[in-house]
């Protein structure tokens, strides 16, 4: 089968595509198990350091139609749909969100209903999509009130693929994330960031600045456990999902401040000293209008993977930094 991963060279697309590498099925559209014969990977950058016999590499602009209908094609069985304007770069830039959240996912859209034979979708949408009740926990089924570009960018494109799924042009799996913690690498342009920055840089004997009240809670699902929550969603048939191709993902619901005191558990005072709390009034608006809490049971009972406690998410960072 044919497999096709759009933002395959950033850090969780690397991820996934190396686990896809390494089990080498997936199940195909009949619900038997297939080997992945090709891993196409599109994105704006070479994965470089991702060498197989079995990956393709497109760079290029996903918003582009010519780089969209090159990947996907009547035989492409699968595609994982990671790419994306993070969420403060979306806001900075206005134009450049909608082209690359909006556009290009309906140029996917419409490439997989010209194809005709409905591959199966995964759509890696966020916690950003809810907006202005941070303390309610939501449920799949709440409406979407996003007070961000990014998180309206991302409930439209829920929309369209429900649409498409329900015509039988995709068969389309939505997956809401939670805030990926602990992420390596350096800091980017999502408002975040921090949640990742406030651990890694300490560990790492840097300093680190948090720009939220210790109070505020965040939703957390590590790295590992998203990428086991997009193969599960992919394998999943069709009928579990009944009539709404949307599932928040498991997610730790933990304060900034026992995030911190998670770490100091893990590696002791002297690490967590250097954190320093200087408050971005840009950043905690945006962090402000997402839940700090929603309801798992339905992605519990659908069976999607989550993480224990916050503590071990910080043990996998650490063990996988040290290979």
């Amino acid at each position: 089968m044919q497999v096709v991963v759009t933002g395959g060279a950033g850090f969780i697309g690397r991820r996934l595509v190396r686990q896809l590498l390494q089990q080498g099925t997936l199940l195909g559209l009949d619900g038997r198990p297939r080997s992945i014969e090709r891993i196409t990977i599109v994105d704006a950058a070479a994965a470089d350091d991702l060498t197989d016999p079995r990956l393709e590499h497109v760079v290029g602009d996903i918003s582009d139609p010519g780089v969209v209908n090159g990947a996907i094609n009547p035989d492409t069985s699968a595609i994982f749909h990671l790419a994306a304007v993070v969420s403060g770069m979306a806001e900075a830039d206005f134009a450049l969100g909608m082209r690359i959240n909006v556009d290009a996912s309906r140029l996917i859209l419409e490439a997989c209903r010209q194809a005709g034979h409905g591959p199966r979708l995964v759509f890696a949408s966020s916690v950003a999509v809810y907006g202005g009740a941070p303390s309610a926990t939501m449920r799949d089924a709440t409406a979407p009130t996003p007070r961000t570009s990014y998180g309206t960018q991302k409930a439209m494109v829920e929309l369209l693929i429900n649409d498409y799924s329900r015509r039988g042009y995709v068969d389309g799996r939505v997956l809401r994330l939670p805030t990926i913690s602990v992420r390596p690498g350096r800091p980017n342009a999502a408002a975040s960031s921090f949640a990742s920055g406030i651990i890694r840089e300490p560990l790492n004997g840097e300093p680190a600045v948090c720009p939220v009240d210790p109070e505020t809670t965040l939703l957390l699902l590590s790295p590992s456990g998203v990428v086991g929550c997009m193969i599960h969603g992919h394998d999943m048939p069709a009928e579990a999902f009944g009539g709404n191709r949307v599932v928040n993902l498991p997610g730790l619901s933990v304060t900034v401040r026992e995030m911190v005191r998670a770490l100091e558990r893990v590696a002791g005072p002297e690490v967590v000293s250097r954190i320093r709390w200087e408050p971005d009034a840009r950043i905690a608006k945006f962090v402000a209008n997402w839940p700090g809490a929603w309801d798992n049971s339905r992605a519990l009972a659908l069976g999607f993977p989550g993480d224990q406690n916050f503590e071990d998410n910080i043990r996998q960072y650490i063990a996988e930094q040290s290979h």
